[in-house]
């Protein structure tokens, strides 16, 4: 996208041309200055190239929808959506649903049609078949099965009706006691996914508990043996950070992932365990959980990698109060969550879909009017009180892309501007 009130200064650089001479400047100076320079240029020019592809992708679904791998059929996503509008239906009305989802009842009226839509056509927009500890240590045979039926499963849902974009598995982590058993029903899912007719292109896969890059080294290699054997790929591959190591050393996983790495997934509870913080504490907007976030999206921003925000383990099972009780946690997580910059995170059961999916459409809506008037008095030439550069129009530009993605912006609302 093109600033139309680029500098001078700017297009000299961009085109690699040496500006006019300059006093007490000698061109050997600034000749010695660019060969001095010449890796940092080479490392921005990286980060630009990883911003502009982050920016050109299609906006990260909305959620990843976790489900253990021995109950995932090729209904999930359908029974996923009832499940979630049946619990809508009982609560809507409720005089106490405004409060729990932190929304004024004039916002919430507006908002709540576009939740059903979504829940009627899309309701689990990403889905992740869990063979680790959603699905927890079996016998071999057991999981063995489970991975190979998980895989079919797959397969069917994302050829059936009201699928997912997405979906794959979340493996055991490279770690010595587990290695061996998740690249086994890694082989398994595929195997079973490929021959059922699963679409390549649709597949990706989380791998957990990730600290270090000879981890991630070893699982490409391996997923890059199953792509040769089936004549597929590459798969993207997700890293889950779930330890202090692998916040620390976040973006050297990144870089072991290549371009495979399509995410960054924080894990909220085994990581909040390894710091001692207590159980009651353990939630996604910790300060300590969000320190680690900030870390993977330093890395994740480097690279051109989305980040993907944790779960509540705080179910909306149960009577009103629970229900109320656990869609106000959510709430308030998912939203604190948007505030910082990440639209995706994980959603462990049906009821949590509603609450999610509410929040970040009313943050959308709330904000559109903002963003169109800013959008367009940028690219006019106007300030509007705002003084807004090119990094903010891409800002901007997403801001409006996401909400159109998960259906809280219609086509009609943001005219012409997504074009430009």
């Amino acid at each position: 996208m093109t600033d139309p009130r680029a500098s001078e200064a700017s297009t000299l650089a961009a085109s690699g041309r040496k500006s006019a001479s300059s006093p007490g400047l000698s061109d050997g100076l600034l000749d010695a200055l660019d060969t001095r320079l010449a890796v940092t240029d080479a490392a921005l020019d990286a980060d630009e190239a990883a911003r502009a592809r982050l920016a050109a992708r299609p906006p990260e679904p909305v959620h990843v929808c976790y489900v253990p791998a021995d109950r995932v059929s090729a209904r999930t996503a359908t029974d996923w959506g009832d499940e979630a509008a049946a619990v809508l239906e009982r609560h809507a009305d409720d005089p106490g649903l405004p409060d729990a989802l932190g929304l004024d009842p004039d916002a919430l009226r507006e908002v709540l049609p576009r939740v059903s839509r979504t829940l009627a056509e899309q309701p689990v927009a990403d889905l992740r078949a869990d063979l680790e500890d959603g699905y927890g240590l079996r016998d071999d045979a057991e999981e063995d099965a489970a991975a190979g039926a998980a895989g079919a499963a797959v397969a069917a849902m994302l050829s059936g009706p009201r699928a997912p974009r997405r979906a794959g598995p979340r493996v055991k982590s490279m770690e010595r006691a587990t290695r061996r058993r998740g690249l086994r029903s890694w082989a398994l899912f595929v195997d079973a996914y490929v021959r059922a007719g699963g679409d390549p292109a649709r597949l990706r896969v989380t791998l957990p508990k990730v600290s270090a890059p000879e981890q991630v080294t070893a699982f490409v290699e391996a997923t890059a043996a199953l792509e040769a054997h089936h004549g597929i790929g590459p798969v993207p591959v997700e890293l889950q950070i779930e330890t202090a190591r692998g916040a620390q050393r976040v973006d050297a996983l990144v870089a072991a992932a290549g371009p495979r790495a399509a995410g960054l997934h924080y894990g909220t509870y085994d990581y909040s365990a390894g710091l001692g913080i207590a159980p009651d504490q353990q939630r996604a907007d910790h300060p300590a959980a969000e320190h680690a976030k900030s870390l993977m999206q330093l890395a994740g921003a480097a690279a051109g990698v989305p980040v993907c925000d944790g779960s509540s383990a705080i179910l909306a099972v149960g009577g009103r109060e629970q229900v109320l009780a656990a869609w106000r946690i959510q709430a308030r997580i998912v939203r604190r969550a948007l505030e910082l910059g990440i639209g995706q995170g994980w959603d462990m059961h049906p009821a949590m879909v509603p609450a999610r999916l509410a929040v970040v459409t009313a943050f959308h809506r709330a904000g559109l009017d903002a963003v169109v008037g800013r959008l367009r008095a940028y690219r006019d030439g106007a300030s509007e009180g705002v003084l807004d550069e090119p990094a903010t129009e891409r800002a901007l530009v997403g801001f409006l892309r996401r909400g159109l993605a998960c259906g809280a912006v219609d086509d009609d609302e943001v005219g012409s501007l997504l074009g430009a």
